[in-house]
């Protein structure tokens, strides 16, 4: 199965949807699911406030994990993370229009009558559907970065 599958996977297990992003493509960089799990727990709604999409969040962590090492302390060592963010954002916004949670299911989820509203139009599928999306933007910047990584080991060592 594919870490976009198990991405989809999880949230129907009822995953939050940054979950579900850094969940199933995180152990590639060293966490675990469980530790995934905790350090995305909060994004999902938007960070809870219907703000920024949790897929978002999701992939916005993942990017930093798999551009960056222990050494990216600096603004110049961050540069290609913040470059695939963007990459990330401006194709989300392309394909969805937005990246914020609100704005994407129209309502917010984050006040007890938009859940109600979402659960009511089953916005659960829509979310599925940005949670995919998100997985397969994701694989192409990783993919890029797999190959920037080995471009730059195969250089050092000449």
């Amino acid at each position: 199965m594919s870490d976009r599958d198990v991405a989809v996977e999880l949230f129907r297990g009822d995953c939050a949807c940054s979950q579900a992003v850094l969940g199933a493509y995180g152990p590639r960089y060293g966490l675990t699911e469980g530790q995934a799990m905790r350090v995305a727990a909060g994004f999902g709604g938007g960070m809870g406030m219907a703000e920024t999409c949790g897929v978002v969040t999701g992939a916005v962590m993942l990017i930093g994990l798999a551009y960056c090492d222990d050494a990216c302390g600096t603004r110049e060592r961050r540069a290609a993370a913040h470059a695939a963010i963007a990459s990330f954002m401006a194709e989300f916004r392309r394909r969805h229009g937005t990246l914020v949670c609100r704005e994407l299911l129209g309502c917010d989820v984050s006040t007890p009558e938009g859940a109600l509203l979402a659960k009511e139009r089953g916005l659960s599928a829509k979310c599925e559907e940005f949670v995919r999306s998100a997985a397969e933007i994701v694989d192409g910047l990783l993919s890029d970065a797999r190959r920037s990584d080995a471009e730059g080991r195969g250089k050092s060592q000449v």
